[in-house]
């Protein structure tokens, strides 16, 4: 079954959700809403599943961590962005 409409019909604004919510960076009612789609969603499921394999790999391959505060930089800028779109 494919019910996209809690990702936005599966297009580019849904692979933008799913990065978000994989870096922890959604609001909790937005988590269980893209929770709930993947559990109905098999196209998005294995988007999720490719970019859960892709991010294990270079947390392997990496063993450097950013710096806190380069985190909260990055996340500054996204909400930034967010609140100009």
């Amino acid at each position: 079954m494919n019910d996209c409409q809690g990702l936005g019909d599966c297009d580019d604004s849904r692979l933008q959700r799913l990065y978000e919510y994989l870096d922890g960076a959604l609001p909790a009612h937005d988590v269980a809403e893209i929770r709930a789609h993947l559990e109905t969603c098999s196209e998005c499921l294995e988007e999720h599943n490719l970019e859960c394999m892709i991010r294990s790999a270079m947390k392997r391959s990496c063993h450097e961590q950013a710096p806190d505060k380069l985190k909260v930089s990055i996340l500054d800028k996204i909400h930034a962005l967010r609140a100009e779109a």
